[in-house]
């Protein structure tokens, strides 16, 4: 007859008969510790039994070749299905957040590589560290982000909800979007801004804009094609993070809450300057800079003549022929340029500029196009001069 050797927490080992009944274990199956019951035999001390034996509805023996387990599991935490509860009312809530676009005051309890963590009622989410608000780094340029978020921890910070996935735990907010929504009612098309330069990339700068308060709460875009008048290949050879400039708001956005912006049009237009005082609209002659007198005198721009060949085949268009020249103060392109007159057709006629390096030769054309029917059609001969 096998042997049952039980040993229970520190108590020594104790001897039973094979016959054990539940009612002679009941002592060790209220005891809240792990009881283990090691089963050998002298004739089957390799015996591999897999049973699982029941003693009660909460309590069980798990057998293996060399001992028998009984512990009985934890009752359940009545404060569970509470906090349950409370979890999917606070998932429910985040989701009418984002469906609203209700700014929230979450606090900051920690941080990590990728950004912010906050809580959002008994639920902590994720806001990235690109959704910042410029505020921040604004402030204190010379700390990196690991240390601004740092110094944010313990904060109550105005954010917005952009995903709210229950399922897949997802919980993450935005700060750009609230301040957005508080600061962009004070942003018009015309108005002008001091901006602090942040991320540049190929195609353009981002900058921060200074805000009558002192602070930089938005980030707007300057594009490539308005950082200058000139031709420029590279932003980062005109502008540096952390540069100080003026800028003119030309665009906004509301739906994807973007901020266009433009640095050449605070300047002077080179081109304009070249009608106005290179080529003088007054009749005045410089003879420096100034010819014209006999048209027909004038060397077509390398280029230039098969253009105007090639425009003198669109419908609409009858003449196109160089009326003057002048020479700029200033190179801004080697490139053969075309620029079109803001004006608007006068009498059938309107005004065509072409320049390279120094030299603008002004063309006269005799149209019955408007300004967009001739942008069109110098678009096709384009296409088609080599």
């Amino acid at each position: 007859m096998p042997i049952f050797s039980v040993t229970l927490g520190s108590f020594s080992s104790l001897s039973v008969s094979a016959s054990l009944s539940k009612s002679d274990l009941s002592p060790f199956l209220n005891f809240p510790n792990k009881l283990t019951l090691n089963l050998k035999s002298p004739s089957q001390s390799h015996q591999t039994a897999t049973t699982k034996l029941f003693f009660s509805s909460n309590t069980q023996i798990h057998q293996n070749p060399d001992s028998v387990i009984l512990q009985r599991p934890s009752p359940a935490d009545p404060n569970d299905a509470a906090r349950q509860a409370r979890r999917s009312s606070d998932w429910k809530a985040a989701k009418a957040y984002k469906d609203s676009g209700v700014v929230y005051n979450g606090r900051v309890e920690g941080f990590n590589n990728g950004g912010l963590l906050v809580r959002f009622f008994s639920i902590l989410g994720f806001l990235p560290f690109p959704q910042l608000s410029p505020l921040h780094s604004s402030k204190e340029p010379d700390k990196s982000i690991q240390e601004i978020a740092k110094g944010l921890i313990g904060s109550i910070m105005p954010i917005k909800v952009i995903l709210a996935d229950e399922d897949n735990k997802k919980l993450i907010f935005s700060e750009k979007e609230a301040a957005w929504s508080k600061f962009s009612k004070q942003v018009n098309v015309g108005d002008i801004f001091e901006v602090r330069v942040g991320n540049v990339e190929d195609y353009g700068a981002f900058v921060h804009l200074r805000f009558p308060d002192g602070l930089y709460h938005l980030t707007g875009l300057i594009h490539i094609s308005e950082v200058s008048w000139d031709l420029i290949h590279d932003v980062g050879d005109i502008l540096k993070e952390g540069d100080e400039v003026r800028v003119k708001v030309i665009g906004i956005d509301w739906e994807k809450s973007r901020i266009k912006l433009s640095i050449k049009q605070l300047e002077e237009d080179p081109l304009l300057e070249t009608l106005d005082k290179v080529i003088p609209q007054d009749g005045s002659v410089d003879p420096d800079s100034l010819s014209g007198s006999d048209s027909s005198g004038i060397e077509p721009l390398p280029g230039l003549e098969t253009i105007l060949e090639e425009l003198l085949q669109e419908d609409g268009i009858y003449d196109a022929r160089i009326s003057r020249q002048g020479f700029e103060k200033r190179v801004v392109s080697q490139d053969l340029q075309l620029w079109l007159s803001n004006a608007p057709p006068t009498n059938q006629r309107f005004t065509l500029l072409a320049r390279a390096g120094r030299q603008v030769q002004e063309i006269y054309l005799t149209t019955s196009l408007d300004q967009e029917g001739i942008k069109k059609a110098l678009q096709r001969v384009l296409e088609r001069v080599p």
